[in-house]
């Protein structure tokens, strides 16, 4: 009667673990699609214009996903190798997420994508929300500079229209309408009328995702047709009086992929050439950065939610702007640090500091998100550690030795898990190997399935579960499928304690998520897979006994 009812519990078990690990599932997946910044309704307030532009217009090339070890290769981009022998460059370093929808927007904003308010991973057009915070095009508007973008269409929607005075969009992301979108740029820089031009180039992200990333031959030739698309733009340039930016929003990884917080996907090349622009290497900066030096050389304002620095020493500006600049840009980054204190904690706490720089900008911010998320952390922490607890106190209170074969085999499961995952397919552990939702949820439940189910057969073989009858057998897998989702618990438990039941008003951590959802997804297939397996073993306990 015991064992009976000892198996009900386990299968009541493992429908629980179904049930509660697909809401909490889409609920993180959920979240992630609908956050948006805690200053969406609270943005700073723009300041006025620096001064006197450094140069006639800028001409800012965004080429979608190119990698840092491409952009380097003089043999594949040339021309953008001209343009860096003869201007300044840097390595950009960026945050995840990690996706070109919040790269644009903190490229254009100057915010961090917590705060930037663009969408945390890449919507559809149709669901795209055109971002909140002050933008370098806004800026630009307000400042009476004649704008223009030509790109990828996600650009129509995340940016101000209003602000954008000349315009091409194409759903297009391949080779054809890179070309539809240089011809419809090329009389804008020929004619003189517009300032600021960003021209968007996307196939090298294309080859990235559609053509086996960059270690397929394919993605170093659409580089190459960047480059030439490069040199076509850079000709109608003079750069004598025009400034030119080349860079990209992100990597990829080497099979293709980016969104996560993989080292690759977090830098990318920046080269800027012509008028304002001091020659040199410049190492590293970040990609908040960008907003604010490109205000810097057009004279316009910062936008209002920069959390960057200006890299003057990048600039040759008006000696005006560059006295003004230190403090300009201090004010600036207390009024972003004082609108988020009141937007998480209800209140504006005043900074007494007379010249603040990004870097202590930043650590305020972070500062008073730790002042929020801290006793949050504890709270579930506590919670996460005490419902770990249950199941082991149950197992040291009535530990057998078979329970060694059980979690035993709950470790083969995850290292065929692994094996595969990792070393046959190549795959990160990251949003930069998932290609969408259900991508990641049918190649890591149907691989975990397939792991366990080469466990269980070695587990119930090994301890003769099989010679036992079938009610024991039965018994003794739904066991072992228990022991493997503990496992797989522990991890959703430390995810659960560090992030949250799902996402709210800050990002998460990006790897302990990835990884904590992924023990979720593979939870949930486990106990489908031990339903099903412990039937297969009552009923061949069964029949082994009858024999």
């Amino acid at each position: 009667m015991k064992k009976n009812l000892g198996l009900i519990a386990g299968v009541l078990a493992c429908l629980g673990v179904i049930v509660i690990g697909y809401f909490w599932a889409f609920a993180i997946i959920g979240s992630l699609y609908d956050f948006r910044s805690p200053l969406k309704d609270s943005a700073p307030k723009p300041l006025q214009p620096l001064g006197s532009p450094a140069t006639q217009r800028l001409i800012f090339i965004l080429v979608d996903g190119l990698r840092m070890d491409t952009a380097e290769n003089k043999k594949v981009m040339p021309n953008l190798a001209a343009l860096r022998e003869r201007g300044a460059s840097a390595t950009i370093h960026s945050e995840p997420p990690s996706y070109s929808e919040p790269a644009y927007t903190t490229l254009l904003t100057g915010a961090r994508p917590d705060i930037s308010d663009g969408p945390p991973v890449n919507l559809e057009y149709e669901t795209i929300y055109t971002f909140s915070q002050d933008d370098l095009f806004s800026s630009a508007h307000r400042a009476g500079l004649k704008t223009a973008i030509a790109g990828y269409y996600w650009f129509e929607k995340l940016v101000p229209q209003g602000t954008v005075d000349s315009s091409f969009y194409t759903p297009g992301e391949d080779d054809a309408a890179d070309q539809a979108v240089t011809a419809a740029a090329l009389p804008w820089i020929k004619d003189g009328n517009e300032q600021l031009i960003l021209i968007h180039l996307d196939q090298v992200d294309y080859a990235g995702h559609h053509e086996g990333g960059a270690k397929d031959p394919r993605w170093n030739e659409a580089a190459a047709r960047v480059d030439e698309m490069i040199g076509q733009i850079a000709k109608g340039i003079d750069l004598s009086k025009d400034t030119v930016l080349v860079l990209s929003d992100h990597g990829h990884i080497m099979n293709g992929g980016h969104g996560g917080q993989d080292a690759d996907v977090l830098v990318q090349p920046l080269v800027l050439a012509g008028k304002g622009i001091i020659p040199g290497t410049y190492g590293d900066v970040n990609q908040t950065d960008i907003a604010p030096t490109l205000a810097a050389l057009l004279g316009v304002a910062i936008p209002a939610s920069s959390q960057g620095q200006a890299r003057v020493e990048m600039l040759d500006l008006p000696r005006e702007t560059r006295e003004k600049l230190p403090q300009y840009i201090s004010d600036q980054l207390k009024g972003v640090a004082e609108a988020y204190s009141q937007a998480i904690l209800g209140s504006v706490i005043s900074i007494d500091n007379n010249l603040l720089d990004s870097q202590q900008a930043r650590g305020l911010v972070d500062e008073f998100r730790m002042q929020k998320l801290a006793p949050e952390r504890t709270l579930r922490s506590i919670g996460a550690f005490l419902l770990a607890l249950i199941p082991l106190f149950f197992i040291i209170r009535y530990w057998r030795k078979i329970f060694l074969w059980y979690i035993g085999g709950a470790f083969l499961t995850l290292f065929i898990f692994n094996l595969r995952y990792a070393w046959i397919d190549g795959r990160t552990y990251s949003l930069s190997s998932v290609t969408g939702e259900m991508d990641m949820i049918l190649y890591s439940g149907l691989t975990a399935a397939f792991a366990f189910a080469i466990s269980w057969l070695a587990v119930m073989l090994a301890t003769r579960s099989f010679t036992s009858g079938g009610t024991q057998a039965a018994s003794r897998s739904i066991l072992f499928t228990l022991f493997t989702i503990y496992i797989l618990a522990i991890v959703a438990l430390v995810n659960f304690g560090i992030n949250g039941w799902k996402v709210t008003w800050t990002l998460p951590d990006f790897l302990i998520q990835y990884l904590g959802l992924m023990a979720i997804i593979i939870a949930i297939f486990t106990a489908a897979s031990g339903l099903a397996l412990t039937g297969i073993a009552a009923f061949t306990g069964w029949l082994v006994g009858k024999r």
